[in-house]
């Protein structure tokens, strides 16, 4: 118990510090301004807080001037307390005595009765930075709702982990729309949520072109190119499988080949989305023909795990683990193609989408968001015929986001 204790003095000490302070703080340091007199609703989780690991919720409810009438459950809910993928059910909030609405079960968008007594909807979660992390989904769909009913809505902003410039893959495309890609833009996008939200609003992305009277509470001290880590913020894990921020650089490197279920990405085991990892690999073969590839910014070793859940639980399995030696010039997504183009070289016959399920094939081409680069990969499993479409809207993007930027 001592070095709990001491350990979390050391993590509160650094966080007094920040060179970052999140929106919430912001808000805070306005006096509530923008909430004087209001009736407030907010989105959050866990990963709401501020450098002192102060909920949002908790901020708010003792917030002077600010009446908090209502919080809004995104998956694993509003205090993590509901496990990955779980309807969460309504309720009341212990800590505040505040009710709480299921925002994922369901419906996945406030309703009207919802957020009759509310005048302002905040958001205040963590994002990974990738667009099949469901709570930008989420964000979304409450713009929607509060654009529907003339509702304001507010982010009080944070920052996005994998970077502000890291954009990679395809826009959406008209088949594969769903929770897990909700709206046209690429796998990474490189905002934060309140750039995001911005982009979604002005752009007019949200249903039938729709805007919402959308404010955002910036952070300050952040820039673009800040590595989390670099913020001095607590790290609060936004769901189970992101235990730390560098986990974010993983998830988009392995998540999308994760939907097969035909071979474990370290999901149920110490390293998750860090692992390619499956019975029937030679792991040292498999870790010699990928760093004889020199892909920019990576680096792979041989590993041998015992899942404790998940794909290949209980089970002897070997493969690689991989490492980011350079975020900008790592091809992040791109990474389980290249794992795929190895093993089908390997074992011709143990190709990956021969092994999957076919029933996965429609989620694994929502999480792409085209059907296109299943098509053309499983041709040859070569990352050549697929990488100029992965690749072909991310300046197209670039030059459109950039107008929204609100950091350097």
């Amino acid at each position: 118990m001592k070095r709990i204790a001491i350990a979390l003095s050391i993590l509160l000490a650094t966080a007094a510090y920040a060179q970052v302070k999140p929106g919430v703080e912001v808000l805070r340091d306005n006096g509530f301004a923008q909430l004087q007199g209001k009736r407030v609703g907010l989105i959050t989780n866990p990963s709401g807080v501020d450098n002192q690991l102060k909920s949002t919720v908790d901020i708010l409810a003792e917030a002077p001037g600010v009446k908090l009438v209502g919080l809004y459950a995104p998956e694993h809910g509003v205090r993590g307390d509901v496990h990955a993928g779980d309807n969460v059910e309504n309720a009341v909030d212990p800590a505040t005595g505040v009710p709480v609405y299921s925002i994922y079960g369901k419906t996945h968008k406030p309703t009207p009765e919802m957020l009759k007594d509310v005048d302002v909807l905040l958001y205040d979660i963590q994002d990974n930075g990738c667009r099949s992390f469901t709570f930008i989904s989420t964000m979304g769909k409450a713009m929607e709702a509060c654009a529907e009913l003339g509702k304001e809505f507010m982010v009080l902003d944070r920052p996005n982990p994998v970077g502000g410039n890291k954009i990679e893959g395809n826009i959406v495309e008209d088949s594969c729309f769903s929770f897990v890609s909700q709206f046209a833009i690429p796998y990474l996008y490189g905002l934060t949520p309140g750039e995001l939200a911005t982009y979604l609003n002005e752009e007019g992305l949200l249903p039938g072109g729709r805007k919402v009277q959308l404010s955002v509470v910036p952070m300050e001290g952040y820039t673009r190119d800040m590595e989390f880590r670099e913020t001095g913020m607590p790290w609060v894990l936004p769901s189970p499988h992101i235990p730390n921020p560098e986990t974010a650089l993983y998830y988009p490197m392995s998540g999308i080949l994760g939907e097969l279920y035909c071979m474990s990405i370290g999901v149920g085991y110490t390293l998750p989305f860090k692992l390619f990892c499956a019975e029937w690999i030679d792991a040292s073969e498999l870790s010699k023909r990928l760093n004889a590839r020199n892909i920019p910014g990576l680096m792979f070793r041989p590993i041998h795990i015992k899942p404790f859940y998940s794909t290949g639980k209980g089970e002897n399995l070997q493969g690689v683990e991989a490492y980011v030696t350079d975020k900008d010039a790592a091809p992040l997504s791109l990474t389980q193609f290249y794992v795929m183009e190895e093993l089908a070289d390997m074992y011709p016959d143990k190709k990956v989408f021969d092994l999957a399920d076919k029933s996965r094939f429609g989620m694994f081409d929502k999480v792409v968001g085209s059907k296109e680069i299943r098509k053309r990969f499983t041709k040859d499993y070569k990352v050549a015929d697929i990488e100029d479409y992965w690749n072909k809207d991310v300046e197209p993007f670039r030059a459109a986001s950039s107008k929204y930027y609100l950091y350097k």
